[in-house]
């Protein structure tokens, strides 16, 4: 993973309350580089004060906004994303000193690939690759859940850690269900997907 730039580069025509805000950013990404340089860091150990609010919104697909406009930096998001926490009042990003409430509109990811394979053992197992660069294996620890929305249209999530999630796109999601198995339940039968040793079920079968 790449480091946190040594300086953010902000406008310089800003309110008090910016200034404030753009500075506990570019604090938050000095001090979650140096401690998610070695992969992701123990942000489940910490504990630091809540220090308010940063203008960040992960918006319903997957992007980052800064005050309205989107993150550039794909490096600056992933940093971000392995200091991102959910906690039962919401989403933070958290360093060992400071704690910042942002705004995450559905899931914080998006799983943007999914690949089929065996593994070592002949185990069938689906690797989602999310935007900001993890990949988890869907299994036990990471497991895969199809609720309806409120259109009636399926919407899918994998676990990636810590109560965080990914929304599988739409075309990740209907090549899995392109391939997907049958098996008979008592409500009917249903399609879905074997991985790691545990079925998954994506809706009913067709």
């Amino acid at each position: 993973m790449s480091g946190a730039p040594s300086t953010l580069e902000w406008p310089q025509d800003t309110t008090m309350t910016d200034k404030l805000n753009k500075g506990a950013l570019e604090s938050l990404a000095a001090t979650a580089g140096r401690h998610g340089a070695r992969g992701l860091p123990p942000v489940h150990l910490w504990r630091p004060e809540h220090c308010g609010d940063l203008d960040i919104v992960i918006r319903k697909d997957g992007v980052w906004l800064h005050e309205g406009s989107p993150i550039a930096r794909p490096a600056l998001v992933r940093l971000f994303s392995t200091v991102l926490r959910k906690d039962p009042d919401g989403f933070h990003l958290v360093t060992p000193v400071e704690k910042m409430r942002i705004t995450v509109e559905d899931a914080p990811f998006m799983a943007i690939g999914a690949d089929q394979s065996l593994s070592d053992e002949g185990v069938p197992v689906v690797t989602f690759r999310t935007n900001v660069g993890d990949e988890v294996v869907a299994g036990p620890d990471h497991p895969i859940r199809v609720p309806v929305g409120p259109n009636g249209e399926p919407r899918p999530y994998i676990h990636v850690r810590n109560g965080l999630d990914a929304l599988i796109a739409r075309s990740v999601f209907y090549d899995l269900v392109s391939s997907t198995q049958v098996r008979p339940t008592p409500q009917g039968e249903e399609a879905g997907v074997w991985s790691n040793g545990m079925w998954f079920a994506l809706g009913p079968a067709s």
